[in-house]
């Protein structure tokens, strides 16, 4: 490891430290998606396509739409997307 990757870090670990806080956010986000009833969870969808329509990126959607798929595929395939 060169001295620039021990002051700066390497680019794997500087691309942890942008995405763990979404991580965390969709984390946050478990146990509201777990109370929506399977009607709800695939309105989601027509929600953030509107959302999308009114002028929200892609962005600012990702922390919940990543719920709601974690959440789908927990129910459907009974597997859940851990945190790796």
């Amino acid at each position: 490891m060169g001295l620039f990757s021990k002051i700066f870090g390497t680019h794997s670990e500087n691309e942890l430290k942008r995405i763990y806080p979404i991580v965390d956010q969709i984390e946050a986000l478990e146990s509201e998606t777990e109370r929506l009833s399977d009607t709800e969870l695939k309105d989601k969808t027509r929600e953030f396509k509107q959302r999308l329509a009114e002028g929200e990126t892609t962005d600012d959607i990702l922390p919940e739409a990543y719920a709601v798929v974690r959440e789908a595929a927990k129910r459907v395939l009974g597997m859940r997307h851990y945190r790796v």
